[in-house]
């Protein structure tokens, strides 16, 4: 795996959905660097761990959740190496029963596949149903690592540029919670 910087000199073979969070960055003026891994989808993770190296930057842990009568979602943002409590997180966004939402809801409303969610789903979610939660500690870094939108390539972009220029380009606001990971 290298480092480049900003998008593929060529964009063919990569979904569309890639393609789109490259324009969507680059029409923003957002700095970012990726690297690709087709060998090596990042599903876990673990197997993030050496993807975080050649980035320089721990990828955060992405989960999309749903309220029991799923009808509310969220998109929750924490470093990948704290542990998730559904009980911890319930209880900071006064939502009884969080679960992990429906793979058909994911693709719906951030047109994300398993294994591929991330922050950059969120310029697909044009109506706003989905609700951002980030953990304070992702805040507290320079660099922010995810995915854009396909797990056989990652990015880093800086913090600043996601929270003061990708999410207000997007339209959604952060909630932010300061998870422990102990019930």
């Amino acid at each position: 795996m290298e480092l480049f910087r900003g998008r593929p000199a060529d964009c063919r073979g990569r979904l569309e959905r890639e393609t789109r969070v490259y324009d969507y960055l680059d029409r923003l003026g957002i700095e970012y660097w990726r690297t690709d891994h087709f060998d090596m989808p990042a599903m876990t993770m673990e197997d993030c761990e050496k993807i975080d190296a050649v980035l320089g930057v721990l990828i955060c842990k992405n989960l999309f959740l749903c309220n029991r009568q799923k009808t509310d979602f969220y998109l929750l943002l924490m470093p990948g190496d704290k542990p998730f409590r559904t009980k911890e997180l319930s209880k900071k966004l006064g939502v009884s029963r969080l679960s992990f939402a429906p793979e058909d809801a994911m693709l719906e409303l951030l047109d994300i596949q398993p294994g591929a969610v991330s922050v950059m789903g969120l310029m697909n979610d044009a109506l706003g149903r989905v609700r951002l939660v980030v953990d304070g500690d992702v805040l507290r870094q320079e660099y922010f690592g995810c995915h854009p939108c396909v797990n056989t390539s990652s990015m880093k972009l800086l913090t600043r540029d996601v929270v003061e220029k990708y999410l207000p380009a997007t339209g959604h606001e952060m909630t932010v919670v300061e998870l422990t990971g102990e019930d």
